[in-house]
């Protein structure tokens, strides 16, 4: 078997870790350091379950080889942290952004995104960004709701 050897940073932590080439970002992150709020869907790139933050971008960890992300930094759900996260996290709460709960942690993560990233966006807006993380639960209205709600908490404690 093929192994690299692997530097990153992951949730502020440095690692240096030894896994097989083939080892995905997924399976490192839960396997390996044992953060197993990253979860694996399709296995595809296609559910967006898996979406981690690898350089501050949303990545779909199960199609990334590990070894891809070799001195980078990766932030995974339990790695969030702020008035962004916070602000996600009540609103998801109060909307009902939460069903069943399996596509949270990468809503939570493609959320985040969205916020820092394009603060005020429309609601067709966050529809779009959010086409790559898919709700079993259909819960979209809620998510949509939970992402304008934090914006507009957000926007109210600047303006303080």
């Amino acid at each position: 078997m093929n192994t690299v050897t692997i530097d990153l940073q992951v949730n502020g932590t440095v690692h240096q870790i030894t896994v097989a080439a083939r080892t995905t970002l997924a399976d490192l992150v839960r396997d390996h350091l044992d953060l197993t709020g990253t979860h694996l869907g399709c296995e595809h790139g296609v559910c967006g379950a898996c979406t981690v933050l690898v350089d501050g971008a949303p990545t779909r960890a199960c199609i990334t080889l590990a070894a891809s992300v070799d001195g980078g930094e990766v932030t995974t759900v339990e790695g969030l942290d702020g008035p962004v996260i916070d602000a996600l996290r009540d609103a998801f709460s109060a909307e009902h952004g939460l069903q069943c709960g399996f596509c949270t942690p990468g809503m939570l993560v493609s959320c985040c995104d969205i916020v820092r990233r394009r603060p005020g966006a429309s609601r067709q807006d966050i529809r779009e960004e959010l086409a790559g993380n898919i709700c079993r639960c259909t819960g979209y209205v809620g998510i949509v709701d939970a992402v304008q709600r934090a914006m507009a908490e957000l926007d109210q404690e600047v303006a303080r």
